[in-house]
């Protein structure tokens, strides 16, 4: 089986998308499957970019950027990739002789795989890894229900519709998509999982971060990740006075940045908690382990709105795999992943008296943890892990390449 893969982008960017992808090859590989990657013009849109590019053992074809003024542009910059992309998947197409093109979300790439598909007579799958415009809305960059909104909307649905097949990575979102009159036989659920091996359980503290942000004898509770809006930090910092008043020995660890990052400082400024919030900024990724080391227990306070509530994310996995003690807000896509009391413990989203209760409680649950980081565990090995998921796509394939070697 030869697989086109059609992204947004790849490693050596990090995040939650470059790292579903990679588990999805290495997988698809480790089956005898033979992947060829192709990148939009997003994946670096300033500078030139060598046109192929060998990254952790894997081939990635890239696009130059659409540069210009006119690739800025509303509709017309978005065709200007759909239009550069579909011109590379064409010549990548015809050297590699794929059976089939997978599309991943954005729906500009599945734009240009039909395009290019259908000039090839190649059967097109496209994956809805998350809805962009409900991303671009908790970005603040769109308004929801504004034209910009609707326009994304409606070009993704016009990709669904048309795509031979449709895979996603939660309920949340196939429910949506059957409430757009997806055909519900065509659409499979990938869901995100873990490569446990990737992820070992935290070892010892790391005694010089602990010294250093004067975390002795302390309970720590932490947030490791990008700051945006929808993850509800804002919420987090605001229970620290009530949370401090019952246990003076807890202190919040906020590791990473983004979107929100100067909000955040304001508002611990403005509460007086200079002392019991540390803020380390972005951090290495090979250091990241060294603050989990240091963590009691890690928060998930998302907010709820139509993004939380529909896509799974990937960290309340990633800390079963670590046997992290962990807290989350039960938005949708936090229900979907975390068993309330057995492998994570969840709280009413946006409710402070409910986060501040529930922390409180848990923290003074100790006999409990230990059972919850295993059956959490177990979870993430026997159950989410990327052999189970990426074996939901075989069928997927077979139906359009009848023939094909799986």
């Amino acid at each position: 089986m030869r697989v086109l893969h059609v992204l947004d982008h790849s490693i050596p960017l990090q995040s939650g998308y470059t790292f579903r992808t990679r588990a999805i090859l290495n997988e698809q590989r480790a089956l005898g499957w033979q992947t060829t990657q192709v990148t939009g013009p997003k994946h670096n849109p300033g500078d030139a970019i060598a046109p192929v590019e060998q990254i952790d053992g894997l081939e990635f074809y890239r696009c130059q950027g659409t540069q210009g003024l006119l690739g800025k542009l509303p509709v017309i910059g978005q065709w200007s990739v759909i239009s550069v992309l579909t011109r590379r998947l064409l010549e990548v197409a015809s050297k590699e002789r794929p059976d089939v093109i997978h599309a991943h979300s954005p729906a500009l790439n599945g734009v240009a795989a039909i395009r290019a598909g259908r000039a090839l007579g190649l059967p097109v799958v496209y994956e809805v890894r998350g809805f962009w415009e409900d991303a671009a809305v908790s970005h603040g960059t769109s308004r929801e229900g504004g034209l910009r909104y609707r326009l994304t909307r409606a070009m993704e649905t016009w990709v669904l519709r048309r795509a031979d097949e449709v895979t996603c990575i939660c309920e949340g979102i196939r429910q949506d998509l059957i409430a757009r009159g997806i055909d519900p036989a065509k659409i499979t659920i990938v869901p995100n999982a873990v490569d446990a091996s990737r992820f070992q359980p935290v070892g010892e503290r790391d005694r010089a971060i602990e010294k250093r942000l004067q975390l002795d004898g302390k309970k720590v509770i932490a947030f490791i990740g990008s700051f945006y809006a929808y993850e509800g930090l804002d919420l987090l910092v605001a229970a620290m006075p009530r949370l401090l008043a019952a246990r003076p020995d807890i202190r919040l660890l906020l590791v990473g940045g983004g979107q929100v990052t100067e909000e955040i400082k304001q508002q611990v400024a403005q509460l007086g908690l200079q002392d019991a919030v540390i803020m380390t900024g972005r951090v290495p990724n090979e250091e990241v382990e060294s603050y989990y080391s240091v963590t009691d227990l890690l928060v998930y306070p998302r907010k709820s709105m139509r993004l939380t509530d529909l896509v799974t994310p990937l960290k309340p996995l990633e800390a079963m795999a670590q046997k992290s003690l962990f807290l989350a807000s039960d938005v949708g896509g936090h229900k979907e992943l975390v068993r309330d009391g057995v492998t994570g413990t969840l709280f009413k989203a946006d409710d402070l008296d409910d986060l501040v209760k529930t922390l409180l409680d848990l923290l003074e649950q100790e006999h409990r943890w230990p059972a919850m980081r295993e059956a959490g565990r177990d979870f993430v090995e026997n159950e989410r892990n990327w052999i189970n998921s990426v074996a939901n796509l075989k069928p997927v394939y077979r139906r359009l390449v009848p023939g094909g070697n799986q």
